[in-house]
């Protein structure tokens, strides 16, 4: 029995996906167009394993058939020797499909704010801040993501004691979000005499984009009372109730409007303005818990708590969460961020799988 057998379906879309993209009308409406593109992207893997799969399972019945009805011994020994290979093949193909089918993270497809800020080290750990801004910069290029700084305290030798920019695109917090915490930097600083190496930290907090809030006003949240406006204006004034009172009663905000002459005006500006209130208010909750996670996910900044660490004597990258070390170190500072990327995924799908497994 095929335990993938669902992913039938699966394929079925993603070979549907690839024909509406091949016609005129799906070319025509651009935002339709790029929406089927991520999907199919991202089914790719999937189906292409998949895919693999199956072709195994085939040729393990076709090698297991061919075993039954044949007598010689050396071909049978042969045909069984394939039927080995094909049997750690399909283990292999199994294990991968069950990692690719680990639930995706609620925020990988949304764009972040990327903030990166000097630990210690002073001046030498703003100018490899500044290195990391450059790593991520040119990641993002090769990854067809935007880049748009929005905030940047600069120093005088060209480091940054403090970065905050977006990173724009589809896909990017499911890439950059492992770069969350202490970035830790060996080196001989330029500004060192003595030709002593250097430890410095930089801490990074990677924070998925806010989606736009809307904010709908349910109306049995709402009292709305007229009165007669007061202040000068002449007989209208005095003698209409078309002053609006509204209190909307989960929060006790109230908000008056006599402002405009008439009863329906007072009523959808003071609902505006309310509007304008509650979502300061809602802004204000997400970023308190905004800064509280950035606080978790950085932590003070100090030399002990690194996720990964940078050595320039020994040409060395080692994130320390996986116990992954890489070697052209320089590469990594260029852009070449996959190296680093893609086993962190791979560790991080494979302990999701082993906790839905103990589930």
């Amino acid at each position: 029995m095929n335990p993938f057998s669902e992913l039938h379906e699966v394929e079925r879309r993603y070979e549907e996906l690839a024909h509406r993209m091949s016609t005129p009308e799906a070319a025509a409406r651009a935002d339709d167009y790029a929406q089927m593109m991520r999907d199919y992207k991202e089914l790719t893997p999937l189906v292409e394993e998949y895919r693999r799969y199956a072709a195994l399972q085939r040729e393990q019945q076709e090698a297991t058939a061919l075993l039954q009805q044949e007598t010689d011994p050396a071909f049978k020994a042969m045909v069984q020797q394939e039927l080995c290979e094909i049997g750690r093949n399909l283990a292999q193909s199994e294990e991968q499909l069950r990692l690719l089918l680990v639930p995706k993270d609620a925020d990988d497809e949304k764009s972040v704010i990327l903030e990166i800020r000097a630990g210690a080290g002073g001046e030498e750990a703003a100018l490899f801040a500044h290195s990391l801004w450059r790593m991520y910069a040119m990641y993002a290029a090769k990854q067809g993501w935007a880049c748009e700084t929005l905030n940047a305290s600069e120093t005088e030798l060209g480091g940054v004691k403090e970065l905050v920019c977006s990173v724009e695109g589809a896909g990017v917090y499911s890439r950059l979000k492992f770069e969350s915490g202490v970035h830790r930097v060996q080196r001989v600083p330029e500004t060192e005499t003595q030709g002593r190496i250097h430890t410095s930290t930089v801490t990074v907090a990677v924070m998925p984009e806010a989606e736009e809030v809307e904010l709908e006003l349910d109306p049995k949240d709402l009292r709305i009372d007229t009165f007669r406006s007061s202040g000068a204006g002449g007989q209208h004034i005095n003698k209409t109730s078309s002053a609006i009172r509204v209190t909307h009663l989960p929060t006790g905000m109230v908000v008056e409007c006599q402002d405009q002459r008439s009863q329906r005006e007072n009523k959808e500006r003071a609902l505006q303005v309310l509007r304008s209130r509650l979502l300061q208010q809602k802004q204000a909750a997400y970023d308190a818990a905004y800064n509280a996670d950035r606080q978790r996910q950085v932590g003070t900044g100090d030399r002990s708590e690194k996720i990964r660490t940078y050595n320039f004597p020994q040409d060395r990258v080692t994130d320390h969460r996986i116990g992954l070390t890489l070697r052209n170190l320089q590469s990594v500072l260029d852009g070449d961020l996959d190296r680093v990327v893609e086993p962190l995924t791979l560790a991080d799908r494979e302990q999701k799988l082993k906790q839905q497994n103990e589930e």
